[in-house]
């Protein structure tokens, strides 16, 4: 098993070097709040939240795979130790719980690298995007919930999403107006940059100028928090007294610790990787974890986490690599060993600003908004993780959102997308019949496609569909298997009994298209039958000639079966965006137009605009392109320099004789052209009502006899 180490700063680019300096810097000193607070959620003395910035982090930066994702004390596992240590009937900041917060530290530790050993890294291949997106947003709206009451003066919040409002209300009895005033100003500052100056360190500012504030206005004399001042030195060693304690309750905790640990900051990781385009090491990612909290076992801390909040201010303000957690656990060291009397001048309120402006810029909200209109399913998926999150936690949040997204896959797989498929007269191509107007089912021939594998909760919907397109005609029901990967047993048994009830009723049945895999599971499930009769073909082609059809193929009522050239299928023809554009075809050949317009400035080849040769167009479809040029006579007339009325008759002549050839190739298609352009002018009416009127006034003098 291969282990990289130092990966993100191997071959370093010095370009990077003081966006990273700069980063780090900021993060060391947002550090401090966050990881101040966090450690005495967990049990122990503020201080120990600064040992957990130095080791943990410098180690986790050499053995992460992750180019930004920052380490370090947070909410959740230090939640999670606290109430453990309720549970235990210790006592935070006693001398018990600085004994016990470290053994928990190195189970964690312990069951990490029994993860990594067993790679259930691999696990978060299984979360999808949605999952993700609520995960992250409801971790960011926890955090700023924690947060909100210290920017009026009181004490952050603890818990799920219903006790931090309730922490809230509380909180807002006794507001410090000061506080309040501070730490919305400097919200407000912080929010406004990042929007002008986005990579402007407005944070290093934002807390400099606090300090100065608090100095010479002395801001704790009207009630303003301040942090609290911590003994200077660097992280000291603790060996866990492993031996001291029944352990069975604390490797309890410590497992929990550790599945939160590993699925929340993976999660995170694998959210900002997708974003930013680059691969992780899942299983190394996990050993990065091990070891930073084995590092944190062994200086008295509590376990240690991936940070959000943290690595989005890294990312605001340009870090790009590791080297970033490692500027912020020196900046740290240093602050430990020289500058801890600059602590006590830092005010809460502008810290907790700080943290809050990060976070709002995590929150994915806007890929809710997208999935609500593109996916409802998915939508309810990031509803589902995020109050998960906010109501029950992280674990829960993730679990909610699996199971929502494996409902939504055997939902899908339960009702997939299939259709009956015909022909265009005279064409061989088979395409949906519900998709175009003059596509027809092939005479006495059922072609049904189905788009999913088969198996026990969606047979019923197959057979259903089949016999519903059975009619008193019908020779033979051709299956189109491209869609099906594989059959289980209850699905075979059924296609049996469709296979010989047809058979019965003198109907062929054919499966074709499908992979050789299905072949062998056919066999395996004993339908042997259908090879030996011949049902089992290759491609639709080869059963339909084996019904004694071939092309042209003879379709359902009187239509010519001589091959259509105004059906031709080119490649970005108009036909093609309607077919891809569906009812956002008129904008995008709209949006071609106004490119072939653009080239005209080039040229001045007005000939070649309206000659038909665009794309290789076919005949409806150069019909369909003249129209959209009718709407632009104007533009085109500026451009080239000739008269409107010119251009107008020009195009009308071309339409003509579009018009005369399709009358003597295929009069049977000639409604469909007059129902496109009467779609056309309403279109046009609709969203151009001034050139829909000039060009009707145009038509009324155009002779094109």
């Amino acid at each position: 098993m291969k282990i990289s180490i130092a990966h993100t700063i191997r071959n370093y680019n010095k370009k990077n070097l003081l966006p990273d300096i700069i980063a780090g810097i900021i993060i060391a000193a947002v550090s401090i709040p966050i990881s101040m607070g966090y450690a005495q959620i967990a049990g122990l003395p503020a201080v120990y939240g600064l040992y957990g910035s130095v080791f943990p982090i410098l180690i986790f930066a050499l053995f992460s795979t992750s180019p930004q994702f920052i380490f370090g004390v947070d909410a959740a596992p230090a939640a999670l130790v606290g109430a453990a240590l309720l549970t235990m009937g210790v006592e935070a900041g006693s001398e018990q719980a600085m004994e016990i917060v470290p053994i928990i530290t190195f189970f964690t530790a312990f069951w990490l690298i029994l993860f990594f050993v067993f790679k259930a890294g691999k696990l978060v291949n299984y979360i999808s995007t949605p999952v993700m997106g609520g995960f992250i947003s409801g971790i960011c709206c926890t955090i700023i919930l924690m947060q909100v009451p210290k920017l009026f003066g009181g004490t952050a919040g603890t818990g799920e999403g219903v006790e931090l409002v309730i922490h809230i209300v509380k909180s807002l009895r006794n507001i410090n107006v000061v506080s309040l005033i501070l730490g919305c100003v400097a919200l407000v500052i912080l929010i406004v940059s990042k929007k002008l100056m986005p990579k402007f360190p407005m944070a290093i500012v934002i807390m400099i100028a606090g300090a100065v504030m608090s100095k010479l206005l002395s801001l704790g004399e009207y009630g303003v928090t301040m942090l609290a001042a911590v003994e200077s030195g660097a992280p000291h060693l603790v060996i866990p007294q492993i031996y001291s304690y029944n352990v069975t309750n604390i490797i309890g905790v410590s497992l929990t610790v550790a599945v939160v640990i590993m699925a929340e900051t993976l999660l995170a990781e694998n959210s900002f990787a997708q974003k930013n385009g680059y691969r992780l090491n899942d299983n190394q990612e996990i050993l990065a974890f091990a070891l930073g909290n084995l590092a944190g076992a062994f200086t008295g801390c509590c376990p240690i986490n991936g940070s959000v909040s943290r690595t989005t201010m890294s990312e605001q303000y340009g870090g790009k690599t590791q080297l970033t957690s490692i500027i912020a656990g020196f900046a740290m060291l240093m602050l430990l060993l020289f500058g801890t009397g600059f602590i006590g001048y830092l005010p809460v309120p502008v810290l907790t600003a700080i943290v809050i402006s990060a976070l709002m810029s995590a929150v994915e909200f806007h890929l809710a908004v997208r999935l609500f209109k593109v996916n409802k399913a998915e939508f309810y998926i990031f509803v589902g993780a995020f109050a998960g999150v906010l109501l029950l936690g992280t674990i829960y949040g993730v679990v909610i959102g699996i199971i929502l997204s494996f409902v939504n896959v055997i939902k899908l797989a339960a009702d997939p997308p299939r259709c009956f498929l015909g022909v265009l007269p005279g064409n061989d191509t088979f395409v949906d019949i519900s998709r175009f107007k003059h596509i027809y089912p092939i005479r006495n021939v059922v072609v049904y496609r189905f788009s999913s594998n088969l198996f026990f909760a969606n047979i019923a919907i197959f057979q259903k569909d089949i016999e519903d397109g059975i009619k008193e005609d019908t020779k033979a029901v051709i299956l189109d298997a491209s869609g099906i990967g594989s059959i289980d047993v209850t699905a075979a048994e059924r296609l049996d009994i469709i296979y010989r009830k047809l058979k019965s009723k003198g109907i062929k049945f054919y499966m074709t298209e499908h992979i050789t895999d299905v072949n062998r599971q056919l066999r395996k499930y004993g339908l042997t039958d259908m090879f030996e009769d011949g049902a089992v073909r290759k491609t639709l082609v080869i059963a339909l000639k084996d019904l004694g059809i071939e092309p042209p193929y003879p379709v359902e009522g009187n239509h010519s079966t001589n091959h259509s050239l105004v059906r031709r299928r080119v490649e970005n023809s108009v036909e093609e965006y309607v077919w891809a554009y569906g009812d956002e075809a008129f904008s995008a050949i709209e949006s071609q137009i106004e490119k072939e317009i653009e080239k005209l400035k080039l040229t001045k080849d007005f000939d070649s605009l309206i000659s038909g040769n665009w794309n290789e167009l076919a005949t409806i479809d150069e019909e369909e392109w003249l129209e959209h040029l009718e709407a632009h006579i104007a533009e085109i007339g500026r451009i080239s320099g000739e008269d409107e009325e010119n251009i107008a008759r020009r195009i009308e002549i071309r339409r003509k004789k579009i018009h005369d050839k399709l009358k003597a190739d295929h009069p049977e298609l000639l409604e469909r052209m007059e129902q496109r352009h009467k779609n056309f002018d309403e279109q046009l009416k609709k969203h151009h009502p001034e050139v829909y009127e000039k060009l009707k006034e145009l038509m009324k003098n155009i002779d094109v006899q």
